[in-house]
């Protein structure tokens, strides 16, 4: 209604001035003041209109000129649209822009797909992993492996693949489709290496654990079948349950390595430090060593290191345990077994060296994986669980220390347990005897050797 009232007040004050005019002057020059004045209102209007018309056409390049009369107020609010519209725009492309950055960062790579599957846009990611560039290009000239194709041609898509890519060597990753509100579709590449890797040693560790379990369940069930069904005499039926005895045994000693081995890589074992006296503990283990061998090997002692250590008392004995027994299982009768103690670059080394079978130099990196066996035969015949160096191996790393293994096959091997420096505690220095004291001695004891 302004701009109405305005542009009235103009036209009329037009003819008043042109009703003036044909008074006081003449009817002719009233007429060419009115013609004058109303081609001139058009004229400015025509070119308000033309401006208009050209800023419309670039309304993003282009600013609007100042308005007059019913003009101005037209303008102005033209002028404020434009720039909060230019404000607006600004403010959602840094947003944008900051989405962007943020996707790109994702360490998963996300493609966007049209109808025919080809793409839209990728995040830095997905155009490192699968050597995307530029659009509009099928998403299988990127991604070639059959399976894929398969997957992408199915009817609806659901779940994922796992495919190794040939720009990731050694990498699994896990593909995704998301199908969006319009004919779009988000294909999503997951890095799911560490994740397949613990989906196959939870496998393995199942398929191992329930081997272990068959063999002696089967024993004693045998066993506890033949009791009850056939009529033995003593001597058979001691035989039979010492046999189930045994197996229990074997499967109680399973038990137990496999709590310890889930205490000890869960951090729920408690770690209670205390100084160990290694000469004793190591004298002691050589007198367990020397029953468990019952005189079939040579087992030796050599003590050159410090007294005492800082560490979790029965940790320690049970690595040096089992690096005994496995040195017993695995060295042929008349050989020989060694236990040393000493500092060695300013680590304690407790080694057990043997004369026995060795190594295959294939197998070491594998040593302390749980139930790896160099000779599965050899090793269920000798009674072994198969974790007794995936037990060592974890104590000595919760210790700070580390398992240092050397074999030559056919020519024995030496297992040793290296505990860092700031674990080996000074022994106490040794009591000073006084000159006046050696006197009294000497004194005392001349008249006994007269």
């Amino acid at each position: 209604m302004r701009i109405l009232f305005s542009s009235l007040a103009g036209v009329a004050l037009a003819l008043i001035i042109g009703a003036l005019i044909g008074h006081f002057v003449s009817i002719t020059a009233a007429a060419w003041w009115l013609a004058a004045t109303f081609a001139l209102f058009a004229l400015v209007h025509a070119g308000y209109l033309a401006t208009l018309h050209h800023w419309s056409s670039l309304p993003r390049q282009r600013s609007l000129p100042a308005g007059l009369g019913p003009w101005a107020p037209i303008l102005a609010r033209l002028t404020r649209f434009a720039r909060q519209e230019a404000e607006n725009r600004q403010e959602l492309g840094s947003e944008l822009e900051r989405i962007h950055t943020a996707v790109d960062r994702l360490p998963d790579g996300l493609v966007v797909l049209d109808r025919y599957d080809h793409v839209l846009w990728a995040n830095d990611s997905a155009e490192n992993l699968h050597g995307i560039f530029g659009t509009r290009r099928p998403i299988h000239h990127f991604i070639r492996q059959p399976e894929f194709a398969r997957f992408l041609e199915a009817p609806e898509p659901s779940g994922a693949i796992r495919l190794q890519l040939p720009t990731r060597p050694g990498r699994t990753f896990e593909m995704r489709l998301h199908r969006t509100d319009s004919d779009q579709r988000l294909l999503i590449s997951h890095d799911i290496t560490d994740q397949a890797k613990l989906d196959a040693m939870r496998s393995d560790f199942v398929a191992n654990v329930s081997h272990e379990i068959r063999t002696p369940v089967t024993v004693i069930a045998g066993f506890a079948e033949t009791l009850l069904t056939l009529d033995l005499d003593e001597a058979s039926r001691r035989e039979y349950l010492g046999n189930i005895l045994r197996q229990s045994h074997t499967m109680q000693r399973l038990v137990d390595d496999l709590l310890m081995l889930s205490s000890l890589e869960s951090g729920t074992h408690e770690f209670d430090e205390d100084q160990v006296d290694v000469h004793q503990l190591l004298s002691r283990l050589l007198a367990e060593a020397r029953t468990l061998s019952g005189g079939r090997h040579q087992i030796e002692l050599a003590l050159d290191g410090p007294q005492r250590v800082m560490a979790v008392p029965s940790e320690l004995e049970s690595a040096v345990r089992n690096l005994l027994t496995n040195a017993i299982r695995y060295t042929p009768e008349g050989g020989r077994i060694d236990i040393e103690w000493r500092v060695k670059d300013q680590e304690g080394w407790i080694a057990v060296r043997d004369t026995g079978i060795g190594i295959p130099v294939e197998s070491l990196p594998r040593l302390t994986e749980r139930f790896y066996r160099v000779d599965r035969g050899r090793s269920r015949a000798s009674g072994g669980t198969g974790l007794g160096l995936a037990i060592v191996k974890r104590i000595m790393n919760r210790h700070g220390g580390q398992l240092h293994i050397e074999s030559e096959f056919g020519h024995g091997s030496t297992f040793s347990l290296r505990l860092p420096t700031q674990r080996l505690l000074a022994d106490p220095p040794l009591p000073r005897i006084e000159p006046a004291a050696i006197a009294n001695n000497g004194q005392a004891a001349g008249p006994q050797e007269g």
